[in-house]
């Protein structure tokens, strides 16, 4: 079909007109399609701005750009140049290059994290370009880095930490005979604070920070994972000879068939040259068997879950003057515990690939 103007062929007005007959077509495609297909009947560009509501001159533009390219693409809006970047990529790479190692103590003395500020600097320091704190917080958002977070995290460096872990994981989801106990020790700070916990008119708890230390005590555990049920001391101390008395305590509360004891490598939980574990097995009937977590994996025991329910709930916002508080609170609590809100746990076991491949849960 031919104008004075304008040519297109019949499979492009088909294209057109579906584009205007689509209902899910955007408004400004559809108006542009319009223009072209009544230029073709034969309209001026006054009278298709009169028809669409808009000015001639945006009907020559588009009329313009479809001639020199008579295709769908050409009726769409052209990407934009944006204003020109005023940081090069050199820069910008090189600022990524500095946040993705640590400071270097040569150069950035006594800093050990970056801030947004010592990046700026060391920036200008390396390559000679002074970039605003508050654009080395956008590049740095954008690719999504925070050189100044600094999270905790402990590795085991046990070169049989597969195989102890795996061996700890069978005694939490295989039917082993008897029950299994997890055992551990957990320090305790005696202290009050020297002012009394208020309650700010929003509800807020408004705690003194300030606080005055009564010694120091120490809390043995034992979690039975198939009940969720605790039995625990506490003492002065928490050497051999109180953790063999306590175990001895243990053995009187079961007094009979295998018993499978899970914990760590303190030491008080080897032999020592006293034979102490192989000993206390001999006195009770070779009843108990020790299994042992990884080296610096002591987070596969349960009772480190149930040693965090009692921070939380008993000793972070509590006030002891003394030992036998702190002892008659935390009994109280694993009375509790047992009568009221004990359960076994749903133990899982997320950590990196590399350590477990698995993902074992109990």
């Amino acid at each position: 079909m031919q104008t004075s103007s304008l040519t297109i062929s019949v499979e492009n007005r088909g294209e057109l007109e579906r584009i205007v007959a689509r209902h899910l077509t955007p408004q400004a495609l559809a108006a542009r399609a319009r223009m072209i297909l009544l230029t073709v009947d034969g309209l001026s560009a006054g009278e298709i701005g009169k028809k669409l509501g808009c000015s001639s001159r945006v009907v020559r533009k588009w009329r313009a750009r479809f001639q020199v390219d008579p295709r769908l693409p050409s009726l769409l809006d052209a990407r934009r140049s944006g204003r020109p970047a005023q940081i090069s990529v050199v820069t910008r790479l090189q600022l990524v290059k500095l946040a993705c190692e640590r400071p270097d103590p040569e150069v950035t003395a006594f800093r050990d994290v970056w801030t947004y500020q010592s990046l700026s600097d060391a920036l200008f320091d390396e390559c000679g370009v002074r970039i605003s704190v508050s654009e080395v917080g956008r590049i740095l958002r954008f690719e999504k880095l925070r050189p100044h977070h600094v999270e905790q995290w402990l590795h085991s460096p046990d070169p049989n930490f597969v195989e102890k872990a795996e061996e700890v994981c069978k005694v939490y989801l295989d039917e082993v005979e008897g029950p299994v106990l997890c055992v551990d020790e957990k320090p305790l700070v005696i202290r009050t604070r020297k002012y009394p916990t208020k309650v700010a008119p929003d509800g807020a708890v408004r705690r003194e920070y300030e606080y005055k230390r009564h010694g120091t005590g120490s809390l043995i555990a034992a979690f039975e994972v198939g009940t969720g049920e605790v039995f625990g001391q506490v003492g002065p101390d928490r050497k051999a000879d109180t953790l063999v008395a306590f175990m001895d305590e243990l053995a009187a509360r079961y007094p009979a068939g295998p018993v499978t004891i899970v914990w760590d490598n303190l030491n008080t939980h080897k032999d020592g040259p006293t034979g102490r574990w192989i000993d206390f097995n001999r006195r009770h009937g070779e009843r108990f068997r020790f299994v042992y977590t990884p080296v610096h994996a002591s987070w596969l025991n349960q009772i480190e879950c149930w040693f965090s329910i009692l921070e939380r709930r008993v000793l972070r916002h509590g006030d002891f003057d003394g030992l036998d508080p702190i002892r008659s609170r935390i009994l109280g609590f694993i009375n509790h515990w047992n009568t009221v809100d004990g359960h076994p746990f749903r133990w899982t076991w997320r950590t990196d690939r590399l350590q477990n491949q698995t993902r074992q849960a109990a």
